[in-house]
């Protein structure tokens, strides 16, 4: 193995053994990395924001290895990229509380959940098919369920953990049926209907929604509609139209403004409290 300067063709030849899962391999990784901090933490910074998530995953486990990282300057270098991807997003924020995340550990859970998710689709199948499937793996095979009796523990809103526990909040359970449908081909969006995270399907005859904190229900326009009357708002239809990945990642981050603040941990709920606001600058800066 030549592990010696940092050449295009040695540069090739770290990046196509990142994903290595020999012990041995990576500690002589780890090694010639930490003797040679400089390229080497450039190198590493090059991957973890290119294009290939799997490379990028990889390198950003050397780089929190190395201590060549700072997880909460990483998810504000996301948040001021303006490059919102939802399942990057989602473990960036995950890392800015939990530095140890296995991030190759969850997406090859949610690769899994994908892949019975493919086993079980009739072809050729209708999107509210393949959600039926959808439901069966996560809720009744999986067993994702809303954490009704503690709906405020932080633990609740971090991905990871989600699919670790198997319980989480409607937004978290709704990013999971998010990244697991785009895995199978399937184009659903975020709702962000006011006081309940839902995903929305608008490809297949009238809109339909899916709340993945009951289960994977079915709703309708109609539904939504009269749910928000009987709370005593006057909704429109606006209320059931897609938001962008910025908003549903800076709504986890409100949630854990108030679920820390619940649990008596100020300095994290500060910590969010401005990660919100960041979402907020950047999104105001892009628009000027």
């Amino acid at each position: 193995m030549d592990l010696e300067g940092f050449t295009p063709v040695a540069c090739d030849t770290f990046a196509s053994l990142l994903d290595d899962p020999s012990p041995t391999v990576r500690r002589e990784l780890v090694a010639h990395f930490a003797a040679h901090p400089v390229p080497a933490r450039h190198f590493l910074l090059e991957l973890a924001e290119g294009r290939n998530r799997t490379l990028a995953w990889h390198a950003r486990w050397f780089l929190t290895e190395l201590r060549f990282s700072d997880p909460v300057a990483e998810f504000r270098g996301f948040i001021q990229s303006l490059s919102y991807e939802l399942e990057t997003g989602a473990l960036l924020l995950a890392r800015t509380v939990q530095p140890e995340t296995d991030v190759g550990a969850c997406t090859r859970e949610l690769d899994r959940l994908a892949a019975r998710c493919r086993e079980l689709v009739a072809e050729p199948a209708t999107a509210r098919e393949r959600c039926r499937i959808l439901n069966r793996v996560l809720f009744h095979e999986a067993g994702f369920r809303g954490n009704i009796e503690h709906y405020t523990d932080p633990l609740n809103s971090f991905l990871p953990l989600v699919l670790e526990r198997r319980k989480g909040i409607p937004i978290s359970l709704g990013i999971v049926y998010l990244l697991v449908a785009e895995r199978i081909g399937l184009h659903l969006e975020p709702v962000g209907l006011p006081g309940h995270f839902l995903v929305g399907c608008f490809e297949d005859g009238p809109p339909f929604f899916i709340d993945a904190f009951e289960q994977g229900a079915f709703r309708t326009s109609t539904d939504l509609l009269f749910m928000l009357r009987t709370q005593g708002m006057e909704p429109t239809l606006a209320d059931l139209a897609p938001v962008p990945v910025r908003e549903v990642l800076a709504r986890c981050c409100r949630n854990l403004v108030g679920h820390y603040a619940a649990s008596g941990d100020p300095a994290r709920s500060d910590l969010f409290a401005r990660f919100v606001a960041e979402f907020d600058a950047a999104y105001e800066q892009n628009q000027a």
